[in-house]
């Protein structure tokens, strides 16, 4: 059956599916992370390369499986939206998270808070790069 064949998947399955891409993608971004640490990196240049390894394989999972791509949308365009709003939301609240809170609660406690929080928020910027909608 082709993607225009296929019936749209419901909301909720999208939000399943981008659940468990998410749990891939977290485990993707604090293997990487702690692997940096482990060699030398610092912490917020570490936390920069997990994103960015994370993040490409999160565009990829997510706009194969998660979501309809729109077609409209070339390929190329999508994966910069995706990877500029995660920008502003994964790395940006999770570096915010470890610059702020990692001298009080550690950087582990910090990077963890910061990538619960930016969950939320990232279905909506997923959506809106793959799909081009936020709502409906």
């Amino acid at each position: 059956m082709s993607d225009a064949e296929r019936p749209p998947r419901s909301t909720g399955n999208k939000i399943v599916r981008f659940a468990i891409v998410g749990l891939a993608n977290t485990a993707i971004d604090l293997a990487s992370f702690f692997l940096l640490l482990k060699l030398g990196v610092s912490p917020l240049p570490a936390n920069i390369a997990a994103w960015f390894i994370a993040v490409t394989f999160s565009f990829a999972a997510n706009g194969f499986w998660s979501f309809e791509r729109n077609r409209a949308i070339r390929l190329h365009d999508a994966f910069l939206r995706f990877a500029s709003l995660g920008g502003l939301i994964s790395l940006g609240v999770s570096s915010l998270s470890i610059a702020l809170f990692a001298t009080t609660v550690g950087v582990w406690p910090a990077k963890i808070c910061g990538v619960v929080v930016a969950a939320v928020l990232n279905f909506l910027a997923a959506r809106w790069s793959i799909e081009g909608r936020l709502l409906k």
